[in-house]
């Protein structure tokens, strides 16, 4: 079966690689505001502040290291990072065992592995385009999505259980290692990786910065997917920190039901994943991105009616379920046509500028909606997320995107693809 075949050697270690940092990721999910939310009692506006203010001070602070990232050579890039965010992780268990943790501890931890999770990203995008065939593509982003959906179903139930035998901060150690062992993994791919030349002098220019956006606004198909994408995550994340506040603190709910609430559901991002290139044989892929992408902009307006108990847990259960399958099928669809349409000298600094963009906006309104919460009440806050979502399927493609990369497609002289893959994520 064609979807079976072997993808390689090098593809098989970039793939462990990302199987057990993702793995290490959900088995500390949502581990900040938990953190915050059972062992420093932070509220609402702090658990909404928390989560927002690591994306937007990450993202700013990455914006120059897309261009940076463009001329480096990626697998180092991808270590450096995932040494960084192990060394930043390592502080919190410490920081707890001395009795030291503090908000802004949490803070500026999340600062740092936000801005390294952006930078790991636009490396890894421009190596798998590098390392898989072009008509692989949607076979390797499949088995990344289906990895991060295995990944979601096991970790929270195994982090859940962790927190309630150990504490909050023992899933953030299970966490840094994973990324101890992914830098191992990244490293063992082996194999000569060539370093990216640019033409012009190799000090960054100011234009380097924006020419990820550029490329994005000018393309027919990337800017509507991009819009599309980045209202789409944003309504999606700004809604966690408030039904995180809803489940624990208003109605009751332990960490364990919390995590398992979300962790059943993927199941169906795992089907979603395994599906999606056969509906693209089937369908065609603008039909697809079309459908899925409508479709999961339909659920999240349920979870502003959960209530206690056993009813409330099934409701939440059911809108991740219908929302983690949709996007389960849309996302390895985008993340291929995505890379499809992006000409290989602009892979990372466009991935950089759409991974700025969605961290940026999604800590914006998550910082906008804990105001809303603070005045409206978190279910209110929580529906009008879910009442703007239905409109974003507007922001779609109406048309079929072009066979060829690039708007204008005038190659500039410079880099070449790097080397690694696209993380699965809600884009």
């Amino acid at each position: 079966m064609v979807s079976r075949r072997s993808l390689g050697r090098q593809f098989g270690w970039l793939w462990a690689a990302y199987g057990v940092s993702t793995l290490g990721t959900f088995l500390a999910f949502d581990s900040f505001s938990l953190i915050a939310i059972l062992a420093l009692h932070a509220g609402t506006a702090e658990v909404s502040l928390l989560s927002a203010a690591g994306l937007a001070v990450g993202a700013v602070v990455a914006v120059p290291l897309g261009p940076w990232v463009e001329f480096r050579r990626k697998r180092p890039v991808m270590v450096a990072m995932d040494l960084i965010r192990f060394a930043a992780l390592m502080t919190i268990p410490a920081a707890y065992a001395l009795g030291g943790l503090s908000f802004a501890q949490l803070l500026v931890v999340s600062v740092v592995v936000g801005a390294a999770d952006i930078t790991f990203t636009a490396a890894s995008g421009a190596c798998l385009k590098a390392l898989v065939r072009q008509e692989d593509l949607l076979i390797a982003n499949g088995r990344f999505e289906s990895t991060a959906w295995t990944a979601t179903m096991l970790g929270p139930p195994l982090g859940g259980a962790a927190i309630g035998m150990f504490g909050p901060v023992l899933t953030v150690l299970a966490n840094a290692v994973s990324y101890l062992l992914s830098a191992a993994g990244i490293r063992a791919i082996g194999g000569e990786e060539p370093r990216p030349e640019r033409a012009a002098a190799p000090r960054l220019r100011a234009g380097d910065l924006l020419d990820g956006w550029r490329y994005i606004l000018k393309h027919p198909t990337l800017r509507p997917l991009f819009f599309n994408s980045i209202l789409n995550n944003a309504l999606i994340m700004a809604a966690l920190p408030l039904l995180a506040v809803l489940m624990l603190s208003h109605l009751g709910f332990a960490p364990w039901q919390y995590c398992i609430a979300f962790a059943a559901p993927c199941v169906g991002g795992l089907i979603g994943s395994r599906v999606a290139r056969r509906l693209v044989t089937r369908f065609g892929q603008h039909k697809v991105l079309l459908a899925a992408g409508t479709l999961r902009a339909c659920w999240s307006i349920g979870l502003a009616f959960i209530g206690p108990g056993v009813a409330g847990l099934v409701l939440v259960m059911a809108v991740e379920l219908g929302l983690i399958t949709c996007s389960g099928v849309y996302n390895p669809v985008l993340a291929t046509c995505r890379l499809a349409q992006t000409a290989p000298d602009r892979v990372a600094r466009t991935l950089s500028a759409w991974s700025v963009t969605s961290k940026a906006t999604i800590a914006a309104v998550t910082a906008l909606w804990g105001l809303l919460a603070a005045a409206t009440g978190v279910r209110t806050a929580i529906a009008i997320a879910g009442l703007l979502l239905l409109a974003t399927p507007l922001l779609l493609p109406r048309r079929a995107p072009s066979a060829r990369p690039g708007p204008e497609a005038e190659p500039e002289a410079g880099p070449g693809p790097g080397a690694e893959p696209a993380q699965p994520q809600l884009s």
